[in-house]
């Protein structure tokens, strides 16, 4: 994780707060070394932007990792559920492969 780009996307947060994308992109820097505070920024995303879908990919798989299945599994369906709604067909063919993979080991 470099601390300049860290500081960089905070700077951004502060400008620009109700931007999910600033939200975002901090989840997926400190997904890299600092999963609790990765995971801060991917339940904000959750409850202040639920409609950004692309934070349900990587919030599930990040759940996964911590071996957090029942929240991976929410996110995962409800991202399926968000994606189509907005006709994101790229993104519900990810959430529905990363949904299909974690049930697949989930039953092994």
């Amino acid at each position: 994780m470099s601390q300049t780009r860290i500081e960089q996307l905070l700077t951004f947060l502060e400008e620009e707060p109700n931007e999910p994308f600033n939200l975002y992109a901090l989840a997926l820097e400190y997904t890299k070394t600092d999963s609790s505070q990765a995971m801060s920024y991917f339940e904000q995303l959750l409850t202040k932007h639920p409609q950004y879908v692309a934070t349900y990919y990587h919030a599930g798989k990040l759940y996964e990792e911590l071996e957090m299945e029942d929240k991976a599994e929410e996110v995962y369906k409800k991202g399926v559920e968000i994606a189509t709604e907005q006709n994101e067909a790229l993104a519900l063919r990810e959430l529905k492969n990363a949904y299909q993979e974690f049930l697949d080991f989930k039953d092994m």
